[in-house]
């Protein structure tokens, strides 16, 4: 299965996701706060139980069952447009799984440009039809630039 993980607002590009696999088939859990808004709770209503390769989930904040979730998805989906270095992004880096990132700048410089980057359904459909694989690369940029022995030198040297 695919999965994303996030707060379900229209800057997570949900809709892309959702669409998207509504059409392939492929294996997707999605999960999100999908009560939070108008946006969520018409993404709830459209494609929860309406599809079966469709999974979504409300929040799950059991890190052992979201480590399980993570390690064993075949690729995660990162539908972020708006903010900076996102936490979840860089938590699925770890697991050396294929990362599929929405195409702005700082999902480019968090992932060190070697993601694969779509802006729309369609990019997205092209990514997953390709099967790419740039999970090594995911975690090597991980263990470089996200670990708290490298965070904290950081810190030090500013102090």
């Amino acid at each position: 299965y695919y999965m994303s993980v996030c707060r379900i607002e229209p800057e997570n590009n949900c809709h892309i996701t959702l669409e998207t696999f509504a059409k392939n088939k492929r294996r997707l859990v999605f999960i999100g706060n999908w009560d939070r808004n108008g946006y969520s709770r018409e993404l709830k209503e459209k494609y929860k139980g309406k599809y079966d390769n469709i999974t979504v989930l409300d929040s799950i904040y059991d890190l052992e069952i979201l480590y399980t979730l993570r390690k064993n998805t075949k690729c995660y989906i990162h539908g972020h447009s708006a903010g900076g270095t996102n936490p979840s992004l860089v938590e699925a880096m770890f697991f050396g799984r294929p990362i599929l990132a929405y195409d702005v700048i700082y999902n480019r410089e968090t992932t060190m440009h070697m993601a694969d980057y779509y802006k729309n359904s369609e990019e997205l459909q092209r990514l997953i039809e390709n099967n790419t694989d740039n999970g090594a690369d995911m975690r090597k940029v991980a263990d470089i630039h996200y670990t708290w022995e490298k965070i904290a030198k950081e810190y030090e040297a500013l102090y």
